[in-house]
């Protein structure tokens, strides 16, 4: 049962984390004046460094998830995010220091 709410909090954390990259992905596509689809804009940040600031603002709503998860006594379940956002911080030291 423990396993199993960790695991759901896990694959929602990665599930709202993605989402949120993507929108942030969307956002500074549309704010580009050279008119960038999707991967052209996440081959430009990869080649501005800047791949890793996405990842960090994709992350925030795993912080409305965990809240939600804490507010409603799913402690086990905002385990399972915590554990999403560290991966993604992971993630983060990755790009900056490869």
């Amino acid at each position: 049962m423990i396993k199993k709410e960790i695991g759901i909090g896990f694959i929602l954390g990665l599930l709202f984390n993605s989402i949120g990259f993507a929108i942030c992905v969307f956002i500074f596509s549309t704010m580009s004046s050279q008119n960038l689809t999707f991967t052209e804009t996440i081959k430009t940040s990869i080649q501005n460094d800047t791949l890793g600031s996405i990842i960090a603002l994709g992350a925030i709503p795993n912080l409305v998830l965990f809240f939600l998860t804490i507010k409603k006594n799913n402690i086990y379940r905002a385990r399972g995010v915590l554990l999403a956002t560290i991966i993604a911080a992971v993630c983060i030291a990755i790009s900056k220091f490869s």
